[in-house]
């Protein structure tokens, strides 16, 4: 090992900033996106840097000849740099990923910027001259093809199902008043829609965009600056030096890399692929089982997209569905996510030591001094977010101030100086992630366009009431229900609009915390993630384990269980997100914590000083865990009284000179 660098870390460099069809073919899966070359690979660059300056001038508000970019026309400008991108880049279907372009996928490239950027060159007409209520023949067009191109373009990026929702939803109005029941609703002509969905300030240009457009782009290329810089390589070397030595160092490395690299991309999937291809190996080979490795890195990388102070897309989106800065939202997901993460670290720890593992040799690890002063600039980075995110509070020009000393600051060394080849690098790295996030929220927003202009999201909000008779516990499982059944089939994103706007208000209307309801509804739609049948982080954690899926998903359920437990307890405490008074929060989270220890114990059969434990104890165990995890005083009381009987119990053997791991001998 030389320069503070590991043959375990090694492998992550090529890793970071290649294709993503590259992975995609290492796990045996059709490649996603055709290799960008020439032509194509440029219009990438210059459309990316187009959008990325557009976006500084438009939050910083500059201007040119006294002339300012409006909002309205703003978001069709975005669009039309970024959504061309999706046909030059993703093939119409899979397996088909040819350098070649075909022309009907240029001719939808061509439209796809033609028709957004006429539209915001029309944009102060269009607001002018009422289009949104009855639009010229021109607007009727250039209407329905801004309707149906993202359509497509999410198809690609996101997924058949999404594209169906978007395609049946968006529809929708024209056919409301002919629907039974509840799901009836006042019908629209094609006309009128057509001119709600391209031109009001609902639809496409509704929340999904204006968050896309405010806050979320400076957040992406803060994400993607990191990454080209070598931000990945050096959490992972951080995680490395700092954990891989201890018992069971590898698993805690999994867990620690995972939530760092979820600061940066906030996908399960590119989380496993990026850091599971090396701390999987590592698990593997100081003894953990395939399915284990595999299954702790698909519980830690979904957790990825928890973490503070980047997580995902569906932060930015739920600052502005609840108007709260995204400040009170990072705040709020703080304690959740050490929480989880916690729980994932001392299941690792017990299973290590109940099998005896032991860390990787000091040999093979970087130098954790020699980590920090190579990398210091990344750390430096996020204090400068994290900064103007708490102490200046400017949330929307944060990530550009953070990207800027990022570039600053890593010219101090030659192996990050920014050359032509990262500039280019770290172009192509944001222009991927913006073009995605664009095919996936101008959809997004054609679906909540029509369930707000029928009244739809009110009539299934009541309808969810009646069935669950008012009572909370019952509309908690219902939407957990629905969170992970959309999971299924929608991105998490697209899970969590739809579901704020149907299910989060009922939960409001029942004394819900909306901060707390939002939440809920986000973690919920992560858990299919690691759920059967779809489970894709775990079915990628074990393409690169080599293990069985179905014993992977399994384990992953096991293992990650506070993710399904976490979403109920926030709710019915919202102390858990730092919504009340201090002192009963400390008090809260303190007994969590204990009950995080005892239920792990409890999974793994496990605990320090006392050993292997039998099955009787494990359950005893993981009682007393969930009951201090219950926010009720009386749940505190019965796990505190349960883990004192069991510390006296042990007490006493000890006490006849028993040794406590015997107790546990036949442990599973």
């Amino acid at each position: 090992m030389l320069n503070g660098q590991s043959p375990y870390a090694g492998r992550l460099s090529g890793r970071l900033l290649g294709s993503v069809a590259g992975l995609d073919e290492e796990l045996g899966v059709a490649a996603k996106y055709r290799p960008v070359k020439g032509v194509p690979r440029w219009l990438l660059v210059i459309l990316t840097t187009i959008g990325i300056g557009v976006s500084v001038c438009y939050i910083f508000r500059f201007t040119f000849g006294g002339l300012m970019v409006t909002q309205f026309g703003y978001h069709y400008l975005l669009i039309a740099l970024f959504l061309p991108l999706a046909f030059l880049m993703i093939p119409a279907t899979k397996g088909t990923a040819a350098s070649k372009i075909p022309w009907y996928d240029i001719l939808l490239a061509v439209l796809a910027f033609g028709v957004p950027f006429y539209l915001f060159l029309r944009a102060n007409d269009i607001l002018w001259y009422g289009w949104s209520a009855r639009a010229p023949i021109e607007g009727l067009v250039t209407g329905m093809i801004i309707w149906l191109l993202p359509v497509e373009a999410a198809r690609r990026a996101g997924g058949l199902p999404i594209a169906l929702i978007a395609l049946i939803m968006s529809f929708y109005p024209v056919f409301a008043g002919h629907m039974p029941g509840f799901l009836v609703g006042p019908t629209m002509s094609l006309e009128r829609l057509i001119s709600y969905h391209g031109f009001s300030t609902e639809s496409i240009q509704g929340i999904p965009m204006q968050a896309f457009g405010r806050i979320i782009v400076g957040y992406l290329v803060f994400a993607s600056a990191l990454v080209a810089t070598g931000g990945g390589q050096f959490f992972l070397n951080f995680a490395l030096a700092l954990l891989g030595h201890v018992r069971g160092g590898a698993a805690k490395v999994a867990v620690a890399s995972s939530a760092l690299f979820g600061t940066l991309t906030g996908a399960s999937v590119v989380n496993v692929i990026t850091t599971g291809s090396v701390t999987i190996p590592a698990m593997k080979k100081t003894g953990y089982p395939p399915y284990y490795a595999g299954a702790i890195e698909a519980c830690a990388s979904t957790g990825g997209i928890l973490m503070p102070p980047v997580m995902g897309a569906v932060a930015f989106i739920m600052a502005d569905f609840l108007g709260m800065p995204y400040t009170t939202i990072v705040r709020a997901a703080i304690i959740p996510s050490v929480l989880y993460f916690a729980a994932l670290y001392f299941q690792a720890d017990f299973f290590a030591a109940k099998t005896g593992l032991r860390g990787l040799p000091r040999s093979e690890l970087p130098s954790l001094r020699q980590t920090l002063k190579q990398g210091w600039f990344y750390i430096f980075a996020l204090a400068v977010l994290v900064f103007f995110l708490f102490y200046i509070r400017v949330e929307t020009v944060a990530p550009f101030y953070a990207t800027g000393a990022l570039f600053a600051a890593s010219l101090f060394r030659k192996e990050t100086r920014p050359n032509l080849h990262r500039l280019v690098e770290f172009l192509e790295k944001s222009g991927t992630t913006l073009m995605e996030m664009v095919s996936i929220l101008v959809p997004i927003g054609l679906v909540l366009g029509s369930l707000a202009i029928t009244g739809l999201a009110y009539s299934l909000s009541s309808e969810l009431v009646s069935i669950a008779g008012g009572s909370l516990p019952v509309l908690l499982l219902l939407g957990a229900v629905a969170s992970y059944i959309m999971g299924m089939g929608a991105t998490i994103t697209a899970c969590y609009v739809f579901l704020a706007l149907v299910f989060a208000p009922v939960l409001i209307d029942v004394g819900v915390n909306p901060l707390a309801a939002h939440l809920f509804v986000m973690y919920c739609g992560m858990l299919s993630s690691i759920t059967p049948p779809v489970a894709l982080a775990s079915y990628v954690a074990a393409s690169v384990a080599g293990a069985p899926f179905m014993q992977t998903a399994a384990q992953a359920m096991r293992l990650g269980i506070m993710l399904f437990l976490i979403p109920f307890f926030f709710v019915l405490a919202p102390e858990f997100i730092l919504e009340g008074s201090s002192l009963r929060s400390l008090l809260v989270i303190s007994t969590a914590i204990l009950g995080i220890v005892l239920a792990s114990g409890g999974l793994e059969g496990y605990m320090w000083r006392l050993g292997k434990l039998v099955p009787i104890v494990r359950v005893i165990f993981l009682t007393a865990g969930v009951l201090l995890f219950l926010p009720y005083t009386w749940g505190d009381y019965w796990g505190i009284g349960i883990a004192l009987l069991i510390a006296i119990g042990f007490w006493i053997v000890r006490r006849r000179s028993i040794p406590p791991a015997a107790v546990g001998a036949s442990a599973l």
